[in-house]
């Protein structure tokens, strides 16, 4: 039994095929999936596929760095309104992206910021987005470790360091995921370091597909094959790796 930590099933790439893509998950043992908020261009298509299949998708509230610019503070209204009228099992997609564009990082940065306090409000865990932007990640989690803040690294590429960096502010887990089956992806090597008790497995899908199946499409059904990997670069069986991994996301998430 796995679980797929996160997945955007909702995505338009599943247009008309979403609640295929859930059986299929189901029928390859990934038996929960969380799915992590972008903005309001997709929550109600987020939530709709969610109250069809509430045994197997857990949603969650946030607003992701890459969809702030303007008018950013009535799209974060809307998150706040939705994390106290709907239930939630996370704050998230949330963090920086300083790879698509550092216009409104200011703004981004009081957005996540916003969004960890709200996570402490509703003591729920949170699903960070970070591209090329782990030193900042780390400073604002330092400013605010007051608010004893945990959840998920989310696609995990760092180094051993950066990983005991983010143990030294608490409970923290990195999730992996396709990237991991590419070949000279570093983090292959980085999570035989990484104690199987810090890990969440995870697709991303639509993007980050795994081997044997990169350049299409990525879905929860994949993630046996990060299983795979992961159990091969950990020296240990495929099913050491479901067992830890969703005990993890259980502890983790409350699923």
């Amino acid at each position: 039994m796995f679980t797929d930590t996160h997945s955007h099933l909702y995505d338009e790439a599943f247009a008309g095929e979403e609640d295929l893509a859930v059986e299929r998950a189901v029928d390859a043992g990934v038996t929960r999936m969380i799915l992590p908020d972008i903005d309001a261009s997709t929550r109600e298509a987020m939530f709709s596929l969610a109250d069809r299949h509430p045994d197997h998708l857990f949603p969650c509230i946030g607003l992701h760095p890459t969809s702030i610019g303007e008018g950013w503070k009535e799209e974060l209204d809307q998150v706040l309104s939705y994390g106290f009228s709907r239930k939630v099992w996370a704050v998230g997609e949330i963090g920086l992206d300083c790879y698509w564009s550092k216009e409104f990082l200011k703004e981004q940065q009081e957005a996540f910021r916003m969004q960890l306090e709200l996570a402490a409000k509703m003591s729920l865990p949170v699903i960070i987005h970070s591209r090329e932007s782990t030193e900042l990640i780390l400073d604002i989690l330092k400013d605010t470790r007051h608010l004893a803040i945990r959840g998920v690294m989310h696609a995990y590429s760092g180094s051993i360091e950066t990983f005991r960096e983010f143990q030294k502010l608490g409970d923290w887990y990195m999730g992996i995921g396709g990237v991991l089956t590419y070949k000279k992806a570093s983090i292959a090597e980085t999570v035989r370091q990484i104690p199987l008790e810090r890990i969440v497995l995870e697709t991303d899908s639509p993007y980050l597909t795994p081997v044997p199946f990169r350049g299409k499409r990525n879905e929860s059904s994949y993630i046996p094959h990060i299983a795979g990997k992961l159990a091969l670069q950990k020296e240990t069986s495929i099913e050491e790796v479901a067992e830890v991994t969703t005990e993890n996301a259980r502890k983790l998430f409350g699923i």
